[in-house]
């Protein structure tokens, strides 16, 4: 949910789930405020980056005094749906499919892995942290019971590509894929590409440099 008659850049809304998380955490260490040159020093933000995100969800901060954080919460929590469990499957349960399922977001709340899927006939049927693993074709009908907001992928590149096209097929619009490679869908269709190796090659690169 984004405010009505606004059109706010995608990269704002990316930052969001960023901002909302850190300002939790600072909350729960007790703060009450916070100016957006200290928030952008925690979250490495620049802070008129960060003033020009916040002004697109109205006016939050005060000249002088910066900005409450129990109302930025409040807002931002309200626009990212928290109260609401977003329900997510998992397709491809090998060890990193297994991995998610272990921690399956424990630290928040309002995600949660509610189905899984994989094309091994010998894991069809096991549970996981209370998730049946569950062969690919039952999207479909789960689709009308449940309510799957979107799909995590862990399936490799070389088989990526088919299982998005059944996705589309079912009506999925939002995946996240731990597969480099891009695929091929609609402009309906959302897919984040989240390459492990490359992240932490720009990572161990920036400490280098830094």
């Amino acid at each position: 949910m984004t405010p009505q008659n606004k059109k706010i850049p995608r990269m704002s809304l990316e930052r969001l789930p960023i901002y909302y998380r850190t300002l939790c955490n600072l909350a729960d260490d007790g703060y009450q405020r916070i100016k957006s040159a200290q928030l952008g020093k925690i979250i490495q933000i620049e802070p008129t980056t960060i003033r020009r995100d916040f002004s697109y969800f109205g006016d939050l901060g005060k000249s002088g005094y910066g900005y409450d954080i129990g109302h930025l919460i409040e807002i931002f929590g309200m626009i990212l749906e928290v109260n609401e469990t977003q329900g997510l499957a998992l397709i491809g349960v090998g060890n990193l499919g297994r991995a998610l399922l272990i921690n399956n977001f424990r630290r928040n709340p309002n995600l949660e892995i509610i189905t899984a899927y994989d094309a091994d006939p010998a894991i069809i049927g096991e549970t996981i942290n209370d998730v049946i693993i569950q062969p690919l074709a039952d999207l479909q009908a789960d689709l009308s019971t449940k309510q799957i907001k979107g799909v995590i992928s862990t399936v490799p590149s070389h088989a990526l590509q088919l299982v998005v096209d059944y996705l589309v097929e079912c009506g999925i619009t939002s995946i996240l894929s731990f597969a480099p490679e891009p695929v091929n869908v609609p402009e309906s269709v959302h897919v984040r590409y989240l390459d492990l190796t490359t992240e932490v090659q720009n990572l161990l690169l920036l400490a280098e440099l830094g």
